[in-house]
Protein backbone atom coordinates (compact mmCIF):
# COMPACT_ATOMS: atom_id res chain seq x y z
CA UNK A 1 0.00 0.00 0.00
CA UNK A 2 1.44 3.11 -0.79
CA UNK A 3 1.28 6.05 1.49
CA UNK A 4 -1.19 9.23 0.68
CA UNK A 5 -2.04 10.87 3.71
CA UNK A 6 0.88 12.21 6.45
CA UNK A 7 -0.87 13.05 9.68
CA UNK A 8 1.88 15.17 11.69
CA UNK A 9 0.54 15.52 14.94
CA UNK A 10 3.61 15.67 17.48
CA UNK A 11 4.71 18.53 19.07
CA UNK A 12 6.49 19.97 22.18
CA UNK A 13 2.96 20.88 23.82
CA UNK A 14 4.31 21.96 27.59
CA UNK A 15 3.13 25.94 27.41
CA UNK A 16 4.87 26.50 31.07
CA UNK A 17 8.31 25.90 28.52
CA UNK A 18 9.67 29.34 27.55
CA UNK A 19 13.24 27.86 26.05
CA UNK A 20 12.19 29.29 22.50
CA UNK A 21 14.93 27.67 20.60
CA UNK A 22 13.50 24.33 21.48
CA UNK A 23 10.14 25.24 20.14
CA UNK A 24 11.65 26.19 16.59
CA UNK A 25 13.65 23.58 16.79
CA UNK A 26 10.62 21.04 18.02
CA UNK A 27 7.45 22.47 16.16
CA UNK A 28 8.79 25.04 13.87
CA UNK A 29 11.74 23.72 11.79
CA UNK A 30 10.38 19.86 12.12
CA UNK A 31 7.24 21.19 10.68
CA UNK A 32 8.50 22.80 8.42
CA UNK A 33 10.74 19.61 7.42
CA UNK A 34 7.41 17.39 6.99
CA UNK A 35 5.74 20.03 4.65
CA UNK A 36 9.02 19.48 2.66
CA UNK A 37 9.12 16.15 2.49
CA UNK A 38 5.28 16.21 1.35
CA UNK A 39 5.42 18.50 -1.10
CA UNK A 40 8.53 16.63 -2.38
CA UNK A 41 7.09 13.44 -2.60
CA UNK A 42 3.43 14.33 -3.49
CA UNK A 43 2.03 13.54 -0.44
CA UNK A 44 -1.25 15.35 1.70
CA UNK A 45 -0.80 16.59 5.05
CA UNK A 46 -2.89 17.11 8.06
CA UNK A 47 -0.83 18.67 10.92
CA UNK A 48 -1.60 19.92 14.82
CA UNK A 49 -1.59 23.72 15.15
CA UNK A 50 -3.37 24.78 18.12
CA UNK A 51 -6.40 27.35 20.07
CA UNK A 52 -3.29 28.35 21.65
CA UNK A 53 -2.59 30.89 18.94
CA UNK A 54 -5.61 32.51 19.82
CA UNK A 55 -3.81 34.28 23.23
CA UNK A 56 -6.56 35.81 25.30
CA UNK A 57 -9.28 35.54 22.11
CA UNK A 58 -8.72 39.66 21.51
CA UNK A 59 -9.59 38.81 17.34
CA UNK A 60 -12.26 36.42 18.57
CA UNK A 61 -11.83 32.79 17.60
CA UNK A 62 -12.28 32.90 14.09
CA UNK A 63 -10.43 30.27 11.93
CA UNK A 64 -10.54 32.69 8.81
CA UNK A 65 -6.69 32.88 7.10
CA UNK A 66 -7.26 36.73 7.79
CA UNK A 67 -6.80 36.80 11.02
CA UNK A 68 -3.79 34.70 11.57
CA UNK A 69 -1.28 37.16 11.61
CA UNK A 70 -3.24 39.63 14.14
CA UNK A 71 -3.00 37.15 16.68
CA UNK A 72 -0.85 37.15 19.78
CA UNK A 73 -0.31 34.09 21.33
CA UNK A 74 0.61 34.07 25.09
CA UNK A 75 3.41 31.68 25.22
CA UNK A 76 6.40 30.27 23.03
CA UNK A 77 4.22 27.41 22.57
CA UNK A 78 1.42 29.03 21.11
CA UNK A 79 3.65 31.39 19.41
CA UNK A 80 5.65 28.47 17.86
CA UNK A 81 2.45 27.26 16.16
CA UNK A 82 1.19 30.41 14.91
CA UNK A 83 4.82 30.54 13.42
CA UNK A 84 4.33 27.46 11.27
CA UNK A 85 0.75 28.63 10.68
CA UNK A 86 2.14 31.71 8.96
CA UNK A 87 4.65 30.03 7.56
CA UNK A 88 2.45 27.53 5.41
CA UNK A 89 -0.13 30.20 3.95
CA UNK A 90 2.80 31.94 2.97
CA UNK A 91 4.26 28.83 0.46
CA UNK A 92 4.42 29.08 -2.87
CA UNK A 93 4.92 25.06 -3.13
CA UNK A 94 2.00 22.98 -1.31
CA UNK A 95 1.01 19.53 -0.92
CA UNK A 96 -1.85 18.57 -3.18
CA UNK A 97 -4.07 18.99 0.09
CA UNK A 98 -3.04 19.91 3.66
CA UNK A 99 -4.83 21.09 7.10
CA UNK A 100 -3.52 22.79 10.07
CA UNK A 101 -5.93 21.56 12.61
CA UNK A 102 -6.15 24.29 15.55
CA UNK A 103 -7.11 21.84 18.49
CA UNK A 104 -8.85 23.09 21.82
CA UNK A 105 -9.04 21.38 25.07
CA UNK A 106 -8.81 17.38 24.00
CA UNK A 107 -9.34 14.73 26.39
CA UNK A 108 -9.80 11.30 26.18
CA UNK A 109 -7.61 7.76 26.33
CA UNK A 110 -3.93 7.45 26.85
CA UNK A 111 -3.39 10.66 28.03
CA UNK A 112 -1.37 9.40 30.99
CA UNK A 113 1.90 10.48 29.42
CA UNK A 114 1.27 14.27 29.41
CA UNK A 115 1.58 14.59 32.86
CA UNK A 116 0.87 17.83 34.27
CA UNK A 117 -0.24 18.65 30.45
CA UNK A 118 -3.05 15.98 30.74
CA UNK A 119 -6.53 17.23 30.36
CA UNK A 120 -8.40 17.65 33.51
CA UNK A 121 -10.66 14.81 33.34
CA UNK A 122 -7.87 12.62 33.29
CA UNK A 123 -6.85 14.19 36.49
CA UNK A 124 -10.43 14.15 37.95
CA UNK A 125 -10.94 10.43 37.27
CA UNK A 126 -7.37 9.92 39.06
CA UNK A 127 -7.82 11.78 41.97
CA UNK A 128 -11.84 10.64 42.17
CA UNK A 129 -10.43 6.97 41.82
CA UNK A 130 -7.88 7.38 44.76
CA UNK A 131 -9.33 9.55 47.10
CA UNK A 132 -13.08 9.85 46.48
CA UNK A 133 -13.04 13.57 45.58
CA UNK A 134 -12.04 16.21 43.43
CA UNK A 135 -9.34 19.10 44.01
CA UNK A 136 -10.00 22.36 41.80
CA UNK A 137 -8.10 25.54 41.61
CA UNK A 138 -10.42 28.42 42.47
CA UNK A 139 -10.84 31.39 40.63
CA UNK A 140 -8.52 34.57 40.98
CA UNK A 141 -10.34 36.60 38.46
CA UNK A 142 -12.76 38.84 39.28
CA UNK A 143 -16.44 37.95 38.10
CA UNK A 144 -15.56 34.44 37.68
CA UNK A 145 -16.91 31.66 40.40
CA UNK A 146 -15.08 28.99 41.75
CA UNK A 147 -15.16 26.34 39.30
CA UNK A 148 -16.35 28.43 36.29
CA UNK A 149 -13.29 29.11 34.49
CA UNK A 150 -14.21 27.46 30.87
CA UNK A 151 -12.81 26.11 28.45
CA UNK A 152 -14.12 24.32 24.89
CA UNK A 153 -13.26 20.62 26.02
CA UNK A 154 -13.50 18.30 22.74
CA UNK A 155 -13.13 14.35 23.03
CA UNK A 156 -10.01 12.08 21.16
CA UNK A 157 -12.14 9.98 19.10
CA UNK A 158 -13.85 12.90 17.86
CA UNK A 159 -11.03 14.70 16.79
CA UNK A 160 -9.97 11.31 15.19
CA UNK A 161 -13.23 11.29 13.19
CA UNK A 162 -12.51 14.92 11.48
CA UNK A 163 -9.07 13.53 10.73
CA UNK A 164 -10.14 10.21 9.40
CA UNK A 165 -13.01 12.54 7.53
CA UNK A 166 -10.33 14.63 6.10
CA UNK A 167 -8.18 11.73 5.33
CA UNK A 168 -11.38 10.11 2.58
CA UNK A 169 -12.03 14.18 1.46
CA UNK A 170 -9.22 16.11 0.35
CA UNK A 171 -10.83 18.95 -1.16
CA UNK A 172 -10.71 22.14 0.73
CA UNK A 173 -7.40 23.20 1.65
CA UNK A 174 -7.11 25.47 5.01
CA UNK A 175 -6.49 26.22 8.79
CA UNK A 176 -9.16 25.03 10.79
CA UNK A 177 -10.58 25.28 14.62
CA UNK A 178 -11.22 21.46 16.38
CA UNK A 179 -13.26 22.10 19.09
CA UNK A 180 -16.77 21.09 19.87
CA UNK A 181 -17.57 25.38 19.00
CA UNK A 182 -19.28 25.76 22.97
CA UNK A 183 -17.31 26.27 26.00
CA UNK A 184 -17.93 24.05 29.09
CA UNK A 185 -16.90 24.98 33.04
CA UNK A 186 -14.52 22.99 34.62
CA UNK A 187 -17.03 22.47 37.51
CA UNK A 188 -19.13 21.16 34.79
CA UNK A 189 -16.93 18.74 33.69
CA UNK A 190 -15.69 17.14 36.86
CA UNK A 191 -19.09 17.01 38.13
CA UNK A 192 -19.96 14.79 34.83
CA UNK A 193 -17.04 12.62 35.78
CA UNK A 194 -18.57 11.93 39.17
CA UNK A 195 -21.62 10.90 37.55
CA UNK A 196 -19.87 8.62 34.66
CA UNK A 197 -17.91 6.91 37.66
CA UNK A 198 -20.79 6.23 39.95
CA UNK A 199 -19.57 8.60 42.39
CA UNK A 200 -20.92 11.21 44.79
CA UNK A 201 -19.63 14.75 44.04
CA UNK A 202 -17.13 16.23 46.41
CA UNK A 203 -15.38 19.33 44.67
CA UNK A 204 -12.69 21.30 46.93
CA UNK A 205 -11.45 24.40 45.84
CA UNK A 206 -8.03 25.18 46.16
CA UNK A 207 -5.34 28.09 46.19
CA UNK A 208 -3.88 28.20 41.98
CA UNK A 209 -0.20 27.40 42.90
CA UNK A 210 2.05 30.16 43.21
CA UNK A 211 4.20 29.11 39.77
CA UNK A 212 0.87 29.11 37.73
CA UNK A 213 0.03 32.32 39.03
CA UNK A 214 3.59 33.42 38.47
CA UNK A 215 3.70 32.08 34.72
CA UNK A 216 0.29 33.94 34.28
CA UNK A 217 1.73 37.21 35.30
CA UNK A 218 5.16 36.81 33.16
CA UNK A 219 2.49 36.02 30.22
CA UNK A 220 0.27 38.79 30.81
CA UNK A 221 3.35 41.37 31.47
CA UNK A 222 4.72 39.88 27.95
CA UNK A 223 1.78 41.00 26.44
Amino acid sequence: MKVQVTFHLGARTDTAEFNRDLFNKLNLNYSKMIWNKCVEYGLSLVYASSAATYGLGEQGYSDSHELIEKLAPLNPYGDSKNDFDKWVLNQERRPYFWAGLKFFNVYGPNEYHKGRMASVVLHAFNQINTTTEMKLFGSHKEGVEDGHQSRDFIYVKDVADVCYFLMNNRKQSGIYNLGSGESRTFLDLVENTFKSMDVKSKILFIDTPEDIRLHISILLRRK
